[in-house]
């Protein structure tokens, strides 16, 4: 059961993907991705996106940009949609604008950016910039980076809203020492999302902000999933438990993301990378079972004990 993602790169390559890259029914496993409803509005939001910090932050080199324009075009034909963003990852809201345009799927995917400069004006500018970087005339969801001046910035998000230049209003938290705030901005304030770190090693906001999030009704993105990579270092070495593939499990990335996504507050989860061979790995935590609370306390349980 302990195999390589190159392993299941290549298995998934016989069995799971026609000649065009969709995934195909095999032993029962549904051939489309799982999704969650935005509780705001009902729309169904697949459950594995994209992450780009430091990963699409390239110049002009044509090998860099190939393997991240298969990156999206595995998410895309794998009808994965989510792709997140902030024009403080560098050239990556730039990058990926490019590619999107070139590749003509600026009008699948699911764009989610970021507000960070200080002041209303800076910040309008900086929203605005991001529409030109991205190379669209709507953005699907801007969010308030790490709280930064949000009291400033979520009326301006709503009338970029109501000016249909955006379409959800969020808050991003990356620091533990942010929650308090971020509760506390979710009670006063009418969210459609919030992101926040969510994975095996960091659980601390399954006891009150996840609830949180589902009593409000707002929709949960969630980032590092993999611990910074901490997660893959734990297991290094280590097999696979054979009852994860109970929830169609057969890789450590989908082990990690599975446990995420099946927590009933999580809307989706936005793993970063540029490599296409783990791009697959990740959409395809996406399709099949997922653990139920049982086997999710059988997991913390597990990664735990190493």
């Amino acid at each position: 059961m302990n195999i390589t993602r190159r392993q299941f790169i290549a298995a998934s390559a016989a069995t799971l993907m026609t000649a065009n890259g969709k995934a195909q029914d095999s032993g029962g496993i549904p051939s489309t991705m799982l999704t969650r409803s935005i509780p705001s509005s009902g729309e169904k939001l697949p459950v594995i996106g994209l992450g780009t910090l430091q990963a699409f932050d390239v110049g002009e080199s044509p090998e860099e940009r190939e393997a991240l324009s298969a990156v999206l075009n595995t998410l895309a034909s794998h009808g994965g949609t989510l792709v997140d963003t902030s024009p403080r990852y560098g050239r990556a809201e730039s990058v990926v604008g490019e590619l999107c345009a070139e590749q003509n799927l600026s009008d699948t995917l699911f764009f989610a950016t970021k507000v960070f400069s200080l002041g209303e004006q800076a910040g309008l500018d900086e929203m605005h910039a991001s529409l030109e970087s991205l190379q669209v005339s709507q953005i699907d969801l801007m969010q308030v980076h790490s709280l930064r001046d949000w009291k400033v910035h979520i009326p301006s998000i709503r009338r970029l809203k109501d000016e249909g230049k955006v379409r959800y209003v969020g808050i991003t938290a990356h620091r533990e020492n942010l929650h308090e705030e971020m509760m506390s901005v979710m009670r006063k304030e009418k969210l459609d999302f919030i992101q926040i770190n969510y994975n095996l090693l960091e659980r601390q906001i399954a006891d009150e902000l996840l609830p949180l999030a589902q009593e409000l009704g707002v929709a949960t993105m969630v980032n590092v999933p993999f611990a910074k990579a901490e997660l893959f270092k734990k297991t290094s070495g280590v097999a696979l438990p054979g009852w994860a593939n109970d929830f169609d499990c057969h890789s450590w990335a989908q082990f990690f993301l599975k446990y995420v996504i099946s927590h009933p507050a999580v809307t989706c989860v936005i793993p970063r990378t540029g490599n296409p061979d783990h791009m697959l790995d990740n959409v395809m935590a996406g399709f099949g079972a997922l653990p139920d609370q049982k086997t999710r306390l059988e997991m913390e349980q597990f990664i735990d004990k190493l």
